[in-house]
């Protein structure tokens, strides 16, 4: 296996193509062109991280399974719809441009490009997960995982989702924290994996490697949105300071829990699909 990972595989190649192209042409051409190359464009992302893994320790979402790598995609997009659904509620963002579009164009673009959304998060979490350091956070602090945490988190969650549904403008942040907190007590309840099940041994390098890749993520999605069109801006009451491209500064803190929601989210409705604790 060593010496077949001394070359740079296909896909990789594929990605730094899609990469070289779609940037570019994203950031430069004249009018509607967001819309169609966004998918390309975070596609080339996906596929270099992936090769990046694969590279570094010999496995990868796409090694492990194809199938999978593939059905991750289908996942996605029902997932971000999901949020695009609450956001009907909270309006934290907003897409300029999307009114040159006719309502069945924009839902099917926009379904094309939220299929990106999970399949970037966690190759970037696999390739935090891959550098050696990660291995310090295998011996952390236990976290007690009791009937009572369960039930007391599912008690917060729910808090949590209530407040945001009467109060959006005030408790919008809880769009990126209520979903793990009420999923967590029902994945554990229900047989399906689950983050205490990690903590609770003091091993906290699956939650670390989603929250550092959930920032790296994160910085290019604000990156490359910042000169695209369509793209998207934010109403944060409160927040609307300190912007890194469209994003508040503290807005970022918000992808953070944002990928525990997307994992705990594939937990409950895939427990057998892709994760992140194989690689040792």
């Amino acid at each position: 296996m060593r010496h077949k990972r001394e070359y740079w595989p296909v896909r990789g190649w594929v990605g730094l193509i899609l990469l070289a192209v779609c940037w570019p042409l994203n950031w430069t051409l004249p009018g509607v062109r967001t819309a169609y190359l966004f998918f390309p464009l975070w596609l080339g992302y996906i596929l270099v991280l992936d090769a990046l893994v694969w590279r570094r320790g010999g496995i990868s979402l796409w090694s492990r399974s194809r199938k999978n790598f593939v059905l991750l995609f289908l996942f996605s997009a029902p997932v971000w719809w999901l949020f695009e659904l609450i956001n009907l509620r909270t309006a934290n963002w907003e897409y300029l441009g999307r009114e040159l579009f006719s309502p069945l164009q924009f839902n099917l673009l926009c379904t094309i490009s939220f299929s990106v959304v999970v399949p970037a998060v966690f190759e970037s979490a696999d390739l935090v997960r891959s550098f050696s350091w990660t291995q310090r956070f295998a011996s952390g602090p236990c976290v007690p995982a009791t009937r009572a945490v369960f039930v007391g988190l599912l008690i917060i969650g729910l808090a949590m989702l209530s407040a945001m549904l009467l109060w959006p403008k005030i408790f919008y942040p809880f769009t990126w924290t209520a979903l793990v907190f009420i999923l967590e007590p029902i994945n554990y309840w229900i047989g399906q994996p689950y983050f205490l099940k990690k903590l609770r041994e003091g091993d906290w390098r699956t939650l670390i490697s989603l929250s550092i890749g959930a920032l790296l993520c994160g910085f290019f999605w604000e990156m490359w949105n910042y000169y695209s069109f369509p793209k998207w801006v934010y109403h944060i009451p409160g927040l609307a300071f300190l912007r890194i491209f469209e994003m508040p500064l503290l807005g970022y803190g918000g992808y953070v829990p944002f990928a525990l929601e997307l994992y705990a989210l594939k937990n409950f409705v895939w427990p057998n699909g892709p994760r992140l604790e194989a690689r040792e």
